[in-house]
């Protein structure tokens, strides 16, 4: 695999994280993160979409007219959705029930259709796919990290097994501690990219790397990192 290969996978798993750095898809985040299986069975179910709909999509991105292109995404997407529901149903049907609505929901999950919108439609295939692994395993990390902090503070298990002691905090697993856990590991994610770019010696913190800078903002591509840090009052 070329540099830049390795880099495309990089970019979905570190410097432009889904659910740490972008910040999109939250609500399944939030959702089916009580537990590590959940995220784990949520994130591959992810992961096949966008790698599956990605190349598809790539391989149309020439003759899909700009005007209808949203809903031929959707499309596309929505029969990769069926296709892993289907498969879910039949091979992990407790974990297609756990899962619930989620699954389905996958069709309008901002990740799938932002990279669709944003990288597939615009790259060859084989780079299409690799942007589809990279956010997929951002992704997939993401919803296993929380849900292992999530599983083992407020239920005193991983993967259902015992593993803690202590009296689990309940509060964690519900939707409260959701919240409070992602904000936490969101800040903590931001702190690390600022520590690791001061580290390079690239002096004062990339606008990138900066929480609530350039690289959070939808507006960034439209304006150059300037006129964007003082557009958005960031120091």
């Amino acid at each position: 695999m070329s540099q830049n290969g390795l880099k495309i996978i990089g970019n979905g798993i570190l410097s432009d994280n889904p659910t740490f750095v972008q910040c999109i898809g939250l609500c399944p985040t939030l959702a089916v993160t009580s537990s590590v299986e959940n995220g784990l069975g949520m994130g591959i179910a992810a992961t096949f979409v966008l790698i599956a709909s990605n190349a598809v999509i790539s391989l149309l991105r020439k003759i899909v007219p700009d005007e209808v292109r949203i809903p031929i995404f959707i499309v596309v997407i929505a029969g990769f959705v069926t296709v892993i529901e289907f498969l879910m149903k039949g091979f992990a049907p407790e974990l297609n029930k756990s899962l619930g609505i989620f699954i389905p929901l996958i069709v309008v999950n901002c990740i799938i259709l932002a990279r669709a919108e944003a990288f597939a439609s615009k790259n060859g295939v084989f780079s299409s796919i690799l942007d589809g692994v990279g956010m997929g395993l951002g992704f997939t990390i993401a919803l296993m990290f929380l849900g292992s902090i999530r599983e083992i503070l407020g239920a005193g298990t991983w993967f259902g097994s015992p593993v803690v002691s202590f009296e689990p905090a309940m509060l964690v697993i519900l939707a409260p501690g959701g919240f409070i856990v992602l904000g936490i590991c969101m800040g903590a994610f931001r702190a690390l990219q600022a520590r690791a770019a001061r580290m390079k010696g690239l002096g004062a913190t990339p606008a990138e790397a900066r929480p609530m800078g350039c690289g959070s903002c939808i507006m960034a591509k439209f304006c150059t990192k300037t006129e964007a840090d003082e557009d958005c009052g960031v120091k």
